[in-house]
Order: structure tokens, then C-alpha cells, then sequence
């Protein structure tokens, strides 16, 4: 998927460039001229709360599947208080007439926030080409795609394939940074795009192949079966997942190796999956010692807003991150 980009909030420029660059990312997903300017309405009013309620806080902009786009707005600040009062119109904690996230609502497809006291806020949209788009199916896919602070192009990918009923999910991590590790990741998703029905392992021994010309990357392939109410899962090296319910934190091992290099067929894992459920999977460029547990109701937010915390709060600093987060639709 294309990268996400991040807009530092922490002055009025900080909002002009999060309207740009959002009104610029939905233009290339070939938004029309009004829809692209709900956008940028959208993106100066989360912005712009960011700059009223926090010292500091982003804006980060992602393309999404199905063609949509979601803004994610994360701070570090007091936290909402009285959530459902600060979404209704009119009211107002910073003296203005307090109808920016009331104006949010209205305009986007999907909408969800979340806060803890004293931790920060989420506030997350996401945008259709057209207002009375329907919700995209069974499954609500949440990422997040940052590259190393010095670099341009991200050495991660990612890539899901969904039905009906089932979802097809690759997370891929090519060696090192910059250009030659975006290269062997987007070999990765062009070989994993064009393979749709491989199991798992069978995925990543055609991955393998793949990028033997390249300097070589580490993936995971999750397939997520509803009507079978499971998650197969392969991995080949420091591709970390988790399924999370209710009751558990089931963690998804990954074999050592190298894809492109050295790497034995991977053994498949399969879990039962739950329709509370959620599964995350993510490079290395996140810690991992992340908790959901710590964020009581997290699990049950967005995909997308799940997937802001994390990165938000567990990102290692000097890396490429890619966090993404499948649940199934509400």
C-alpha cells in the first residue's frame, strides 16, 4: 500500500500542511474536486483540535483499502473528558463555536475516537470518494506506514486481499532502509497480489523465489476465514502478529530465515477467530512490548485507531514502521 504521511501539529503551519497533504493524497486517488475538498475540511478541523487540546500532536494521513482514505489525529494531551458532549455541536472547551468534530462526523464515511485521561486523544475519519459510499464489506483493515526518519521510501509493504468472507494479508520488511529495501519489500507484494488463492506457506516459498535478486526481506501471510471461524497464519523472521480477544493475547510465531536468501518452508499456525477478535501485525519498526491492556476498550475501537495507538506510543524511533490491525466489521 502506499506510504502513510505524518504532519507534525505544532503551530497554525502545522494545519495548513495537514490540509495540504491530505487534499493532495485524495486528488491521486482520483477524489473529485468536492469530495477533495470535504477532505481538506476534515483534515484542517482535526488538525486544528490537535492545536487547541495538546502540546503536541499529528496528523497522519494514509491511503486505505478500497480506495478510501483515513486521517488519523494523535495527541498527547489531557484526554476528552466528556466525549459525547465535545462531538455534539456547540460546545466548545477552547472558546470557539465548537462545531469542528460535529462537521467531521457529517463529512466522513466512518468516524471513531478515542481517549484516556491524562494519555492523549485518537480522533480518526476516513473518507470515501463519495459521501453515500456503503461500508466496504466484512472486514475493517486499519495501517499505519512510516518510513525511517531519514529516508523518503519505506523499506516495509503491506498488502491485503479481501472477499467476502475471507482476507489475505502480507506484511513484508525488506533488509536495511531506503531504496533497495523497498525495492525487495515491493517485489514482495507484486508476487503475493499475483498469487491469490496460495496458502500461507506456500505464499512465502513464492516470496522466496521472488526476491532472490534482491537484497532479501522477512514477511508474515495471514489468511482470515470467517465461514471456518480461523486464521492461518506463516512467517519468516522478525514479523511479529497477535490475535486478541476478550480472554486471550495469542501471539503468531514466526520461522528464522530470510526470504530471498536462506529460509526452510514455513509451518502454518491456525487459531480459532472470534468475531470480537483482533489481529495485528507489524515490523520491527514497532516495540514489542506493546500492551492493549493498558488502553482499557482499545480493542473494541477502529482498526485504524487501534493502529494509531501503537504506533503512536510503541514506534521505535530510527526505523521503518508498519502497524495493521484486522478486525471484522461492526
Amino acid at each position: 500500500m502506499p506510504l502513510s504521511v505524518r504532519v507534525p501539529v505544532t503551530d497554525a503551519s502545522g494545519v495548513g500542511e495537514a490540509r495540504r497533504v491530505a487534499a493532495d493524497i485524495a486528488g491521486r486517488l482520483g477524489f473529485a474536486e468536492a469530495r477533495r475538498s470535504d477532505v481538506a475540511i476534515v483534515a484542517t478541523e482535526l488538525a486544528t483540535n490537535v492545536l487547541k487540546h495538546a502540546p503536541e500532536g499529528e496528523l497522519v494521513v494514509s491511503p486505505a483499502a478500497f480506495g478510501r482514505l483515513d486521517l488519523l489525529a494523535l495527541d498527547r494531551g489531557p484526554g476528552i473528558a466528556r466525549i459525547g458532549e465535545v462531538l455534539r455541536d456547540g460546545y466548545s472547551t477552547a472558546g470557539t463555536p465548537g462545531t469542528g468534530l460535529g462537521a467531521v462526523i457529517r463529512l466522513a464515511n466512518a468516524f471513531d475516537v478515542y481517549s484516556a485521561e491524562r494519555r492523549g486523544s485518537v480522533v480518526y475519519a476516513q473518507l470515501a470518494e463519495r459521501r453515500d459510499v456503503p461500508p466496504p464489506g466484512a472486514f475493517d483493515i486499519g495501517a499505519v506506514q512510516l518510513p525511517h526518519p531519514d529516508e523518503v521510501q519505506s523499506g516495509d509493504d503491506w498488502a491485503a486481499l479481501p472477499g467476502e468472507t475471507q482476507l489475505r494479508l502480507l506484511v513484508i520488511d525488506g533488509l536495511g532502509h531506503g531504496p533497495g529495501a523497498h525495492a525487495a519489500a515491493q517485489a514482495g507484494v507484486d508476487a503475493f497480489t499475483g498469487a491469490p488463492h496460495l496458502t500461507p506457506p506456500d505464499v512465502l516459498q513464492r516470496l522466496h523465489g521472488a526476491l532472490r535478486s534482491t537484497r532479501g526481506a522477512v514477511a508474515a501471510v495471514a489468511e482470515l476465514d470467517l465461514d471456518a471461524r480461523e486464521l492461518r497464519y506463516a512467517g519468516a523472521g522478525n514479523i511479529a502478529g497477535a490475535v486478541l480477544d476478550a480472554e486471550h493475547r495469542r501471539g503468531l510465531l514466526s520461522h528464522s530465515g530470510t526470504l530471498g536468501q536462506a529460509v526452510r518452508r514455513a509451518m502454518p499456525v491456525t487459531l480459532p477467530w472470534s468475531a470480537d477478535a483482533a489481529l495485528v501485525v507489524h515490523s520491527d519498526g514497532l516495540s514489542s512490548s506493546w500492551n492493549l491492556d493498558v488502553w482499557p476498550g482499545l480493542r473494541r475501537r477502529r482498526a485504524a485507531v487501534i493502529a494509531g495507538v501503537l504506533t503512536r506510543e510503541y514506534r521505535r524511533a530510527h526505523d521503518d514502521v508498519t502497524v495493521v490491525v484486522v478486525k471484522e466489521t461492526a
